[in-house]
């Protein structure tokens, strides 16, 4: 069974659910004509019975008077028993027989007479009576009228008389339910195909990406509102995503890369150069202190990657606590005034007492990262507001008099290794933003930026109380 395809499976479910409910139907059927039937065979004696009643008269001798009759004549007490010649000793299979009170037969014929039995007369009730394995109707009406008086009429019938029209019906739905049923298998293993030809073309689309690694491909159902046009369009928006994703790893990839391959030649090239010839100390320390910038540069940069990489991948490795922001921020304030990078001044407003669930590493890197960015993209003299509140929720903003960010590139900032062209060769690593912009995510929350180009940016984060 595992083996089937689904159309297969489909088909072999729906045919069982349907020869179940052919064979329910045949027993529906039969069981519903047998008993209209039953009814039909009794109805149809008390009718012939109830109609011979009328067809028994009595006339004295000297009333008699048989040339003018074609019918049957009894004798009878004093006089004579007129039968119609409608009443027949058999019609349809219904016996028709008179009988004195006594229980003698005066006319007619019916197998109770023929086995010898004895069959109490009720009048107007349809009894039931088993002979030779044959279940038999009785119905007995007790006659009244001149001269018949103490007369039954008795009809009798066998169970057996529809059975040829049952038989008939029988044949026939052996005949039209299986073929109904072959129709139905037929029209559910199409019907089953071509619901399912969306998963086909889903399977196919699926081979094609991952034998060609083209992410480029989509499945592509067209209109329609059911489960597998809904299942394609989100495996389209997920293959939407993922080649997004793809592209941007590439990127990644090839950006940090060439941001690697440019210390890393610095680097090269100072060792061969030391190793050249014989240099002086003077040559010597200053080649070994732009190692070690570039390696510190490297170092960054590597830092910074690992950082993002753990954010994306596991974020478990960056656990939670609750944060007293206010002094964290503050402390990051103090230290950083220290710096007095292009003599740019760092004043801050802080709301004491705002605690945060999150990690006190990362956080402490976000608001570092913002600062800095401030302190590289200043202008001379400039100045750095950094403010922090809680009102419906907590807002950490950081505002600077720089160089500010053009409009069309305020979407891409917070790229990875994106710089603004002003900054193009920067000491950055063109991370920062990119990591600011995954912790503030981290935390659940979210980062705005208000800039005009010469006047300076302000970075707002906001985090949900």
């Amino acid at each position: 069974m595992k083996n089937l395809s689904i159309r297969v499976k489909i088909t072999a479910w729906f045919s069982g659910i349907m020869a179940f409910i052919v064979a329910v139907t045949f027993g529906i059927i039969f069981w519903v004509s047998n008993s209209v039937t039953q009814k039909s065979i009794q109805d149809n004696l008390i009718e012939v019975v109830e109609l011979n009643v009328d067809e028994i008269e009595f006339y004295e001798e000297k009333n008699y008077r048989k040339e003018l009759h074609g019918d049957q004549y009894i004798e009878y007490s004093d006089g004579y028993l007129e039968i119609d010649d409608d009443f027949l000793d058999q019609v349809n299979g219904i016996y028709s027989s008179l009988y004195q009170e006594t229980g003698k037969l005066l006319y007619g014929e019916n197998p109770s007479v023929r086995a010898g039995m004895e069959i109490p007369f009720s009048d107007g009730i349809v009894k039931k009576v088993t002979w030779n394995r044959t279940v038999y109707y009785v119905y007995d009406r007790l006659l009244s009228g001149y001269g018949i008086d103490g007369l039954w009429l008795r009809g009798m019938v066998s169970r057996n008389q529809g059975t040829q029209q049952l038989q008939w019906l029988v044949r026939l739905s052996v005949i039209a339910l299986p073929a109904l049923l072959l129709l139905a298998v037929i029209g559910g293993y199409w019907i089953a195909g071509r619901a399912l030809k969306p998963i086909h073309q889903i399977t196919q689309t699926a081979a094609r990406i991952s034998q060609g690694q083209d992410l480029d491909k989509r499945i592509h159902l067209g209109s329609g509102t059911d489960e597998l046009h809904q299942l394609a369009d989100v495996l389209d928006n997920m293959i939407n995503r993922l080649d997004k994703a793809f592209k941007l790893e590439q990127q990644f990839t090839s950006d940090a890369s060439h941001e690697l391959r440019t210390p890393m030649s610095v680097i090269m090239a100072q060792c061969e150069y030391i190793l050249e010839n014989t240099r002086t100390s003077e040559e010597y320390e200053a080649t070994l202190k732009v190692i070690q910038r570039q390696g510190r540069k490297m170092s960054k940069l590597i830092e910074d990657m690992l950082c993002i990489a753990r954010l994306e991948q596991n974020k478990d490795s960056y656990p939670r606590e609750m944060v007293d922001f206010s002094t964290l921020v503050q402390d990051i304030c103090m230290d950083m005034a220290l710096l007095k990078s292009k003599n740019i001044v760092l004043g801050w407003e802080i709301e004491p007492g705002i605690f945060l669930m999150g990690n006190a590493m990362l956080l402490t890197r976000m608001v570092t990262n913002l600062i800095s960015n401030g302190y590289r993209y200043g202008k001379q003299d400039g100045r750095i507001s950094i403010r922090l509140k809680c009102d419906n929720d907590i807002q950490l903003s950081v505002e600077d008099n720089g160089i500010g960010i053009p409009e069309e590139q305020k979407d891409r900032i917070f790229g990875r290794f994106y710089r603004v062209e002003a900054a193009r060769f920067s000491e950055g690593t063109g991370l920062g933003l990119a990591m600011v912009k995954d912790i503030a995510k981290y935390h659940r929350g979210t980062i705005e930026v208000a800039s005009v180009v010469e006047k300076g940016s302000k970075f707002t984060i906001k985090f949900s109380v």
